[in-house]
């Protein structure tokens, strides 16, 4: 099912449900039952959370012309001191959860 949406001349814009590709280009306004026309509108682009939208523009800027790295990126590992710091040196090298 999608949402399609409507503009009655008289009420304004409202939202009907119907199946995909077979949404009538006319329906009726559910408040004064008056015809109204389809209105072809963006599909819930501003509802996309900014993040992926970065994420999205990054992989579509990287497509074109990819950055040249010489490493992989990530935070840097620092060996822990203090208090937590491991009693082997080996275990410095084990995986951390």
């Amino acid at each position: 099912m999608a949402t399609y949406e409507y503009r009655c001349p008289r009420d304004g814009a409202f939202d009907a449900t119907y199946p995909i590709g077979q949404a009538p280009t006319r329906a009726r306004c559910a408040t004064c039952s008056a015809e109204a026309d389809r209105v072809f509108s963006a599909p819930l682009l501003n509802a996309m959370p900014h993040p992926l939208t970065a994420a999205l523009d990054q992989a579509g800027r990287s497509a074109e012309a990819p950055e040249v790295v010489s490493r992989i990126p990530g935070r840097r590992r620092t060996p822990p001191t203090g208090p937590n710091r491991p009693s082997h040196p080996g275990h410095a090298r084990l995986p951390r959860p």
